[in-house]
């Protein structure tokens, strides 16, 4: 009580400044009545979010946290009140890497080709995503370098990108093995082929790293600058975390070979045979982002998926996050994968965890998203229901304080809840298309 006492003394000062404006100047704004999830604490029946200046001040239930005065005031009683969503495959925006020239380009960035202003960037507001790690797609053994987003309203993949500490824009690296990579030449007829390649290109960034140490002397010294093996001596170094697309249980097993071979850290997207292997998964320390409805129409390598995997995994003692890979996923259907790993056995606490801290903790992200808590970044949504019911509706998202959807806004509505114009692109509207 006296830590929330201070809390509110703190913020009741900093609100005699000026008349705050909600989510719009940075003024102290109280969110009231809402039933609050944390995720990381007890839930609150109805409770006081307290926000200011982007982050998160101070919570608690109605009555015990005062509402200081000169707080702009959301009332939202009757409303459920949890963080953002976290995504930790996402493909809104088409932010494609690599080509068809070769099964292995670490070089390739899908920043460079990621349109945030596209409508399924929208659309994941839409669905309470706030943090999204967009990547390119699998049919390349190595297909590039993902980007971790937050979904400010912004024009610019550098508006949105999250950051190193030295300003460079956050990510990890895409991999994949099973049949999705597997092609005809360059790229491998099989998995041990597969593998075999990859293990080929970290030998080189290993020769290479070693080669960029000797040269740190002089820039006479240094061997030419190759920017594929920069990205993977950054996944040797830990800088980079590699995200790995794959499905049966013996490619799981391939990929943390190769992880313990070269000591890259790795989380295994996917994982539809994770159950047959979660043992194994939990002694290599790796984690887990699930999905547990998998490609059109369904894949040979997914045929054995299981709403029980999340439960197996957690058992093990495996950190699980849930992802939408959308468009597999649509993003405004992301809160029923936590009710399908609820369905399959996983406890109500470490289901909402899943597409909220877990997904955080797994990006590197939790100091600021992933839960409600005083400093965090103030990422949250608003609901009509419980969360993990299929009849709950996403009413508000906000990132960082400001609203950047709204239900009862018609543009955003409709994104919500499609129909005609819905996810349209701008029309072409040249002099000579006759369009005006």
């Amino acid at each position: 009580m006296p830590i929330l006492v201070a809390l509110a003394c703190a913020v009741l000062a900093a609100s005699q400044a000026g008349s705050p404006v909600p989510g719009q100047d940075g003024g102290l704004t109280a969110f009231v009545g809402a039933h609050l999830i944390p995720v990381e604490g007890a839930e609150i029946e109805r409770g006081v979010l307290l926000v200011q200046d982007g982050r998160i001040v101070a919570l608690g239930a109605v009555g015990k946290l005062a509402v200081p005065a000169g707080a702009e005031v959301v009332e939202l009683s009757g409303r459920t009140l949890m963080p953002g969503l976290v995504c930790t495959h996402s493909h809104v925006g088409e932010p494609w890497g690599a080509d068809r020239s070769s099964p292995i380009q670490p070089e390739a960035r899908a920043l460079d080709g990621m349109d945030v202003r596209a409508p399924s960037v929208a659309r994941a507001r839409a669905g309470g995503l706030t943090t999204l790690n967009c990547m390119p797609g699998s049919g390349h053994l190595i297909s590039g370098q993902t980007v971790y987003i937050k979904l400010r309203a912004g024009d610019t993949i550098e508006e949105l990108a999250y950051r190193n500490p030295d300003g460079s824009l956050m990510g990890g690296l895409k991999m994949a093995n099973g049949t999705n990579p597997q092609g005809e030449p360059p790229f491998p007829g099989t998995r041990a082929k597969s593998a075999a390649l990859v293990r080929q290109r970290f030998v080189a960034a290993q020769e290479y790293r070693d080669k960029l140490a000797r040269g740190a002397g002089g820039p006479d010294k240094l061997p030419p600058r190759d920017l594929a093996l920069e990205a993977l001596v950054e996944v040797l170094e830990g800088k980079r975390v590699v995200h790995h697309h794959t499905h049966r249980h013996d490619d799981i097993l391939t990929v943390l070979r190769l992880s313990q071979e070269f000591g890259f850290r790795v989380v295994l997207h996917h994982v539809s045979e994770a159950w047959k292997v979660a043992d194994e998964i939990a002694a290599a320390r790796a984690g887990v982002s699930a999905i547990l409805v998998d490609a059109p129409g369904g894949k040979q390598e997914a045929t054995e998926i299981s709403f029980e995997t999340p439960r197996i995994l957690c058992a093990a003692g495996v950190r699980v996050a849930l992802h939408t890979d959308d468009y597999i996923t649509d993003s405004r259907l992301f809160l029923r994968m936590a009710g399908l790993s609820v369905r399959g056995g996983l406890s109500r606490e470490l289901a909402l965890q899943g597409v909220t801290l877990a997904g955080a903790e797994l990006l590197d992200l939790d100091q600021r998203v992933g839960s409600l808590a005083p400093g965090k970044d103030a990422d949250f949504i608003v609901l009509d229901g419980d969360p993990l019911s299929v009849y709950t509706h996403v009413l508000q998202t906000w990132v960082e304080g400001r609203k950047v959807f709204d239900l009862d806004d018609p543009e955003d509505r409709l994104l919500a809840v499609g129909g005609p114009g819905a996810g349209d692109e701008r029309p072409f509207t040249d002099c000579c298309a006759g369009v005006r």
